[in-house]
């Protein structure tokens, strides 16, 4: 499988990743689809110390024992859970981030992660304290490099004018065409790469998403969806299929490094694995994709 640099680190990734949150909790089945990504040419495994309250992570490190060298391994912090106590509490501090990264070694069963992740953020939180920690973790060799995930242009700008990292993670689909507003472009113009999620779009942007349409999503009504789906359909000389025009389409542009869609059984994990060997789009299929889809700007979160 192709793998791309990830910003300017010496990190180089699949550009099919694996979205880790779907794996489930049953440890052995969760496991094994690690396994069987790896085995299939993936290396790029993205967590989080949200997910499942800790048990993703603790999947993933089980899984990678004895594999850590073959495998880019991404998590995330900033979300704050207490056992007993209800929800979570957002937590940027320096002192959070530098006893939750502990938490996730440990979980994670290995003495460094790859790629650190804050896993929100806002214009109020104290980014110069959230930076100082991610870097002193780096100093430390605890992290290698260090980025953000974050929907919020006006975050993501002051991440990149501040900061040393090196991505950052972002919905990105045909249906969320938001990031081409502003923050493509940027990332692209400062060597700072995107990792896009979401690209099918909770399964809507696969052959059999029908069913999943009838919700809609963001501003697409159930009509919308079902229109533009049929189009798509239609798309290109037939090679390939909805979900592998949905994924090429998010790997098209040149900021992005990897997409990580999530598996949780091996046939989904198989096909998205399958998309690697996909023909990119040509620039009239990107085009004509366009046409039919929303160019969405952000009205919240600036």
């Amino acid at each position: 499988m192709k793998r791309n640099r990830l910003g300017k680190s010496e990190l180089y990734v699949s550009e099919v990743g694996l979205g880790c949150m779907s794996l489930g909790t049953d440890r052995e089945k969760a496991v094994a689809l690690v396994h069987e990504a790896i085995d299939g040419g993936i290396n790029f495994l993205d967590t989080a110390d949200l997910y499942n309250e800790g048990l993703n992570e603790e999947i993933v490190g089980e899984a990678i024992r004895g594999r850590r060298s073959e495998v880019i391994l991404a998590t995330k912090v900033g979300n704050r859970w207490e056992p007993g106590k209800e929800g979570w509490t957002w937590d940027p501090s320096k002192a959070y981030i530098k006893a939750a990264v502990k938490d996730s070694l440990r979980r994670l069963q290995t003495d460094y992660i790859d790629l650190y992740q804050l896993h929100g953020g806002t214009l109020e939180d104290p980014i110069s304290e959230t930076i100082e920690a991610f870097e002193e973790l780096k100093q430390e060799g605890l992290i290698r490099y260090y980025g953000i995930s974050s929907i919020r242009p006006n975050v993501i700008r002051e991440y990149v004018e501040r900061s040393n990292i090196v991505s950052v993670m972002s919905q990105y689909s045909i249906l969320d065409r938001r990031p081409e507003e502003h923050v493509l472009s940027l990332l692209a113009e400062k060597g700072i790469s995107l990792i896009a999620r979401g690209p099918v779009a909770k399964g809507i942007l696969t052959d059999d998403g029908a069913g999943k349409a009838e919700k809609g999503y963001l501003d697409y009504g159930k009509e919308e969806l079902s229109a533009l789906r049929a189009v798509l359909l239609e798309t290109g000389d037939g090679s390939r299929d909805m979900a592998h025009t949905a994924i090429r389409y998010a790997l098209a542009h040149p900021a992005v490094a990897t997409v990580i869609p999530g598996a949780s059984t091996s046939r989904q994990l198989l096909h998205n694995i399958a998309a690697s060997e996909a023909a990119p789009l040509t620039p009239h299929e990107l085009e004509a994709i366009q046409s039919i889809s929303r160019s969405s700007r952000y009205e919240q979160h600036r």
